[in-house]
């Protein structure tokens, strides 16, 4: 008997859903736990075992949990079931109930959208470009051509790495003010030039000022919690050969 998989959820959110730590899986040593991501030097056979574990957990089959190919654009696809082959994207929507739309993340947020009057639901993957570059409102933009309003849709950003663990250099903030001059308020001196970054706190502005009913993030730290979350960040500083990935789904 596989080990219980742990599902974090919020109150805000009405359909069923669910941001997944890494327990519960069947993947071993530094991926160990449940490691959704295709991506990552597991075996595919594991991944699979772990994917059809979330699906179970949701009341799919298999077969209805879709995810894309990341890659940190601000493309957000209309989804209506199984795809033949994965695209390039980083945000899907869908009006179909049944199918389970998931978002692979190991520091990045993972975003759940719903607007349970319209029947449209929403899941994006929003790390730092992805969010500069308009991730997150090019979701609410494909949720509406479903029937969405803004004002009644409510957003999640799960589990994310938090702002004391995210440090980046001066470079990195003259990106940030080129899109945003009211990105300058999310971020504090670190040490000598560094600057930490909070993505969350950037990612709840970019969806207020978009227009969404409600916006919250769940508080809870990728890099700080080696238990139950992977972390590219934290791999890279071990010197690890790889990282596993997170999966947020959700469903009508």
């Amino acid at each position: 008997m596989h080990t219980m998989l742990e599902i974090i959820t919020s109150d805000a959110l009405t359909c069923r859903h669910g941001f997944f730590t890494r327990k519960g899986g069947a993947s071993s040593g530094i991926l160990s736990g449940l490691n959704c991501g295709t991506g990552s030097s597991d075996q595919t056979e594991i991944v699979a075992i772990n994917r059809a574990r979330v699906a179970e957990a949701m009341g799919v089959g298999p077969e209805a949990l879709i995810t894309v190919h990341q890659v940190h654009s601000a493309r957000a696809l209309p989804v209506t079931g199984p795809m033949a082959i994965r695209p390039e994207a980083d945000a899907m929507v869908t009006a179909t109930p049944g199918v389970l739309l998931g978002v692979l993340t190991a520091d990045c947020q993972p975003v759940l959208f719903s607007d349970p009057k319209a029947g449209v639901i929403g899941a994006a993957h929003a790390g730092w470009r992805g969010a500069v570059d308009g991730v997150l409102e090019a979701t609410l933009d494909a949720m509406e051509t479903l029937g969405a309003q803004r004002s009644r849709i409510t957003a999640v950003i799960g589990p994310t790495i938090s702002q004391a663990a995210y440090e980046v250099g001066p470079e990195f903030l003259d990106r940030f003010r080129a899109e945003d001059d009211d990105a300058l308020r999310y971020f504090a001196n670190g040490t000598g030039d560094r600057l930490l970054f909070n993505l969350p706190g950037y990612g709840l502005h970019r969806l207020r000022k978009a227009g969404v009913g409600h916006a919250e993030w769940t508080g809870h730290c990728t890099y700080r919690d080696p238990d139950r979350f992977y972390s590219y960040r934290r791999a890279t500083h071990a010197g690890e050969a790889d990282y596993g990935r997170l999966i947020s789904t959700i469903r009508l």
